[in-house]
Order: C-alpha cells, then sequence, then structure tokens
C-alpha cells in the first residue's frame, strides 16, 4: 500500500527464467546452472557429445541432479569439472566399435577404458573421480555399473613438490606487483582529471583534432570501455563482426586506449598477487573478494581498517566469512631497508591495496555489472556487457603471463648457472605466506602443519635449524628456571611424626604443609605454597599466573597424588607436536614438556606408567579444561 492509499504494483505473471533440463524445441539438450554467489548462469549444452541421444539425455539428467541446489556445487567453475568430464566420456565412447546407446549399456569396462585413455595426463585420476560422483546421479545404471562408480578410485597422483618462495624471491613479486599498481594509478587518475575538465569546458581542443579526437576516445572509453567502430560486417568470414575506425590506431590499439580509463588484464592480476602475498587466502577467494565492504574505522579512525565478507565454498555451512584488511604495513614483504618505505605506503597494507583497487575499478565495475573488485579489460575473447571488461576468472594463466611479462627469475640457477623462469601461482604466494607467518588463515592449525608446512619443500632447510634452535633453547630456559621441589611419599610418612623437620627441608612452614597434604592448596599439577608471595605479582597480591607457570615457580610443591595429572598434561603436550605447527610447538610448549619430563623420569618410569593407568575421568576432564584455558584468568 502506497502512502496515498493505493495498491502497491505486484509481480506480473511473465516469464521466469528457467533451472535445471531445457529441451529446446526437441532439437537441443541444455542444462542452466546458476552461481549462487554471483547470481548469474550458464548453459551447458548436451546436443554435441558424438553419442545416441538418449545416452545424451540420460548425461544431461544426471548432470542436472549433480549441479541442483544442496548437490554440492555451487559456482560456474565447479559446473564445469563434471560437464567437462561427461564430454569426454562422450567422445571416448564414440571410438568404440559398439559405443552404447544408453545409460543402461554402461560396463564396467567403459570406466576402465575411459581411465586407460586418460592415464597419460596428470589430471587423470581427478577427472575420474569427478565422473563417477556425475554418474552415481544418473538413472537406470546396472548394478555392476553401479557399483564400479562407488568404489574407490585408483590413488592420487603426486606432482612435483610444491616449494615456498624464498624471502628475495617474495620481495622481487610484490615490487613488480606495486609498481604496476602505481603506474595504473597515476595513468588512470590523470585521465580521469583530463576527461573532467574536457567534458565541463576546462579544455579546449580548439583547431586540434588530434586533441579533439583524444577527448572523444576518453568520453568513448569512459561510457563503453570500448573505441568508436564501424557498423557490423554483413556478408563474408567477418559478418556481424564491428572493426574500430581508421583514425583511432593513430592513438594506439584499443587495449592502450581503454586503459586510458581501465585496468588492464595484467594489472589486475598484479592486484591479486599483492593481496595474496599480504593476506595469505586461498586463490579462489582472493579472485572473487568483493568491493562491498564495511569500514570499521568510520573513516576517521587513525589506521583504516575495511572489513570484506569472503565465501570459501569448500567448506561448506562455514563458508561465509568475513576478512579483516587492516592499515597495518606487512614489514615481510618490503625492501631490506624499511626507512625506504614511508610508514603509511598504501600499497605496503592490505587495507591501501584494497582501496586502490576499490577506486581504481570502479567504473569498470558498473560496465561490467557485477561486485567482485578484481575486473579488467581484455581485448581477446567475446564482447559482452561493458565491452572487454571482464571479471578474473581462474587467473593461473593469467599470473603465469605476468611473471613472463617481468622476467621473473628464480634464485636458484640451472645446471648451466643459467636463470630459471620463476613458476608463479597464488597457491605458491599463500604457501609462503603461511610460512613466513606461521599462524592459520581460513583454516585449523593442524591443517596448516600438516596439508601445507608439512609439504612445503622451500625453505625446509632453513626452516628445520630455526625450530630446532628454537627447542633447544627453550629446554635450556626450563632446566636452567629448576625444578619443581616433590615430595615423596617418604615425606608424608615422616610428617606425620615430624611434621617440623619435614616442613623445613621443603621451606614452608607446619601450617602450610598441612594444608597441602589436606589438598587445600592445590592448583592442577602441584600444591601452592605461596599465592600471595608470587614472582609474578606485586608482594601481597594472589598470583594471576597461568597454572603451566607452577613447573618452574619457587613456591609449587608436587605430591604424589599430582602425578596422574602430570602425566596426562605431558601426554596431551607430546600429541600436540601433530596439531600445529614445529615452530609453534617449540616455542609454546617444548618447555613446559621438558619440565613434565623431568618431573616424571625423577619419579620413575614404573611410577608414571601406574599414573597414567590410575588416572580416573575426572583427572582428564581437568586436564582438557587446564589446556584449553579454561582455568585462567580473563
Amino acid at each position: 500500500m502506497s502512502p496515498r492509499g493505493r495498491k502497491a504494483a505486484l509481480p506480473d505473471d511473465g516469464p521466469k527464467t528457467s533451472r535445471g533440463l531445457l529441451d529446446r524445441d526437441g532439437t537441443r539438450i541444455v542444462v542452466r546452472c546458476f552461481d549462487e554467489q554471483e547470481r548469474t548462469h550458464k548453459d551447458y549444452d548436451f546436443t554435441g557429445p558424438p553419442v545416441a541421444e538418449e545416452l545424451r539425455r540420460d548425461l544431461a539428467a544426471a548432470f542436472e541432479r549433480r549441479t541442483a541446489p544442496g548437490a554440492g556445487l555451487t559456482s560456474l567453475e565447479s559446473f564445469d569439472k563434471p560437464y567437462f568430464a561427461a564430454c569426454q566420456l562422450a567422445r571416448y565412447l564414440a571410438t568404440l566399435p559398439w559405443p552404447p546407446a544408453r545409460m543402461a549399456d554402461l560396463t564396467p569396462e567403459h570406466l576402465d577404458g575411459f581411465y586407460e585413455s586418460r592415464s597419460h595426463l596428470q589430471s587423470s585420476v581427478t577427472e575420474l573421480g569427478t565422473l563417477k560422483r556425475l554418474l552415481a546421479r544418473a538413472d537406470g545404471l546396472s548394478d555392476a555399473m553401479a557399483g564400479k562408480v562407488r568404489e574407490a578410485g585408483p590413488p592420487s597422483r603426486r606432482g612435483e613438490p610444491k616449494t615456498s618462495y624464498t624471502k628475495d624471491e617474495l620481495r622481487r613479486i610484490t615490487e613488480a606487483a606495486r609498481s604496476d599498481l602505481r603506474a595504473a594509478a597515476a595513468r588512470i587518475r590523470a585521465c580521469r582529471e583530463e576527461l573532467r575538465r574536457a567534458r565541463s569546458g576546462d579544455l579546449d581542443p580548439g583547431g586540434d583534432r588530434r586533441l579533439a579526437r583524444r577527448y572523444e576516445l576518453l568520453d568513448w572509453a569512459d561510457r563503453f570501455a570500448d573505441v568508436p567502430r564501424t557498423p557490423p560486417v554483413r556478408t563474408g568470414r567477418t559478418a556481424g563482426k564491428c572493426f574500430r575506425l581508421p583514425w583511432v590506431q593513430d592513438h594506439g590499439t584499443v587495449s592502450e586506449v581503454v586503459s586510458w580509463l581501465h585496468l588492464t588484464g595484467d594489472e589486475a592480476a598484479a592486484g591479486a598477487i599483492l593481496l595474496a602475498a599480504l593476506t595469505g587466502q586461498n586463490p579462489g577467494v582472493i579472485l572473487q573478494v568483493a568491493a562491498v565492504h564495511h569500514r570499521a574505522d568510520g573513516y576517521a579512525g587513525a589506521a583504516g581498517t575495511a572489513i570484506v565478507g569472503l565465501n570459501k565454498r569448500r567448506r561448506g555451512p562455514r563458508a561465509h566469512m568475513s576478512l579483516a584488511l587492516a592499515e597495518v604495513p606487512d614489514w615481510i614483504s618490503i625492501p631490506g631497508n624499511p626507512e625506504d618505505v614511508p610508514a603509511r605506503d598504501m600499497l605496503h597494507t592490505p587495507f591501501g591495496v584494497y582501496l586502490l583497487l576499490h577506486e581504481l575499478t570502479a567504473r569498470s565495475r558498473e560496465l561490467a555489472g557485477g561486485n567482485r573488485l578484481l575486473v579488467g579489460f581484455s581485448d581477446r575473447g567475446g564482447r559482452g556487457a561493458g565491452g572487454g571488461v571482464r571479471w578474473i576468472g581462474e587467473a593461473d594463466f593469467r599470473i603465469r603471463r605476468w611473471a613472463t611479462l617481468h622476467g621473473l627469475t628464480a634464485d636458484n640457477l640451472d645446471a648451466d648457472g643459467k636463470s630459471v623462469p620463476l613458476r608463479l601461482t597464488l597457491g605458491l604466494i599463500r604457501l609462503t605466506y603461511l610460512e613466513l607467518h606461521q599462524r592459520p588463515v581460513a583454516h585449523t592449525e593442524q591443517t596448516l602443519a600438516s596439508d601445507y608446512l608439512g609439504r612445503n619443500r622451500g625453505n625446509l632447510a632453513g626452516y628445520q635449524k630455526v625450530v630446532a634452535a628454537t627447542l633447544k633453547d627453550e629446554v635450556a630456559k626450563a632446566r636452567a628456571r629448576g625444578a619443581m621441589t616433590l615430595l615423596t611419599e617418604d615425606d608424608l610418612r615422616r610428617a606425620q611424626e615430624s611434621p617440623e623437620a619435614v616442613a623445613g627441608e621443603h621451606g614452608v612452614d607446619t601450617a602450610t604443609l598441612k594444608r597441602m597434604i589436606s589438598g587445600e592448596l592445590d592448583t592442577v599439577m602441584n600444591a601452592c605454597a605461596g599465592n600471595r608471595r608470587s614472582p609474578h605479582a606485586p608482594a601481597g597480591q594472589p598470583c594471576p599466573a597461568s597454572f603451566m607457570l607452577c613447573l618452574e615457580c619457587p613456591c609449587a610443591r608436587a605430591l604424589p597424588r599430582h602425578l596422574p595429572l602430570q602425566v596426562l598434561v605431558h601426554d596431551r603436550l607430546a600429541e600436540r607436536q601433530s596439531q600445529v605447527t614445529p615452530l609453534q610447538w617449540a616455542q609454546r610448549f617444548a618447555a613446559p614438556h621438558a619440565q613434565l619430563a623431568d618431573i616424571l623420569a625423577r619419579q620413575g618410569e614404573a611410577a608414571a606408567d601406574n599414573a597414567r593407568k590410575n588416572a580416573t575421568d575426572a583427572d582428564r576432564v581437568l586436564v582438557e579444561r587446564f589446556l584449553s584455558r579454561e582455568l585462567d584468568l580473563r
């Protein structure tokens, strides 16, 4: 209802956009799929595969179910893979003397033959798995074939081991990317100002025809991301094509003219490289980062911060997450002398890079009609809305092209002592970020340790030396701080007859000894003989330190009843070696692990084994709460 009491207009009953299997006039078999995030769609044509029509329809129906909402695939890139696998299967079947005519005719031998025909490719195992998941959605499979598509496939083939970049290589990469973006910013800002002045009348070309045409080209590039062209050719090989007007070439190629006001595809790739180097995010997340953001600093803070929503699709229900891009320099990637770089250089902070890309791609995004940040002009491929302005999709080829254009080389030389071209991918940039920062990015510490750093063959020897040195230092510190005082079973028996003597031997008074024996002063792995005499707090104040620090505190006393808890904590710290990176474990847990190992050694192996067996469920719960820091003061 409108404010004047009129009924609001309702949507009409016009045609709706269809999804799924479309049979266009009985001649074309098409499956329309929608990207859940981009709100775009793509039609996959099953009319062309060279097999019987019934089998093509069966494959299309299986593809429709595989790409339906809730089936696990959500992006156009993920839809391409089962479609490619289906087309490759059809091409293989067409080479057989008696190709199957329908889904029920497929046999396990057909699947084995398909794999053999693709086995020379590195991606053959992945293709086979994709095809099996597609066929699992098909109707009419024989029992033998249904069992075949559900059995385990051949083991994955390991390619070349992943190798992170050295610091010098990373600096060369980021310096080249920054150079590209600085040049693009200077060019686009200058041309935008020139266009503004030309449109307002401040610039008058007078009788200069070349200058007048330059202003005309600026206007075309701004409004269409294109140059003036001829009408479409009506006949011949070039029918339907439009060609640039002859005089345009006096000002440069189409790419050169359009790039006056828009980023090129290579410059957009430089932006992706720099964002990856400063955030360590997945390549798919970087390429699809949105231009919509929230300024957490309210445009008034000393340090700018932008919150950007990300979508890591393969995480399923946890796909949506937020990334805080702060105006804090990442000094790992800057030149060796920090004084050479201004403290507020925007291209040394994630916030600065994001803000610059947001500014330079603003008009391009309007023409392309989407919300992705990384968009650039390309004079190749089909022409759609916005001319040649398009989003960067699977950009590994563009990243490799960018590295080739800049002549980037690796630190290592070949056998002849010549420079080796640098193999550049966003995935390796992410791996380098994780190794240099030693902290997880959108994954767990265990994933960081096992799936990333554990498989990295980059600076492995240097990393191992750092870990070994840190481990040695932490163990030496732990032993230099002294061991916790232990009260044995014999001490407890003697305390019943001569409490004064036992109290004097352990540096406490008789009343404190009795409270320790009764359990009144227990923390987790010991009893505390001086809560208000702690080295971690002013005299007379309660100790605020973590109970883990009791292992090196002069106020701590361990009694026999504490041994099960000490054994459990020791074992749990040992388990965490496989859950975090080696360097993190050495920095955080090596010292307490060494201290507990000394305590257990003093108690004896047999006593430690008995304590491990006799630990109660209550002990395990207490240790779990202790190690999850539930018992710490907040």
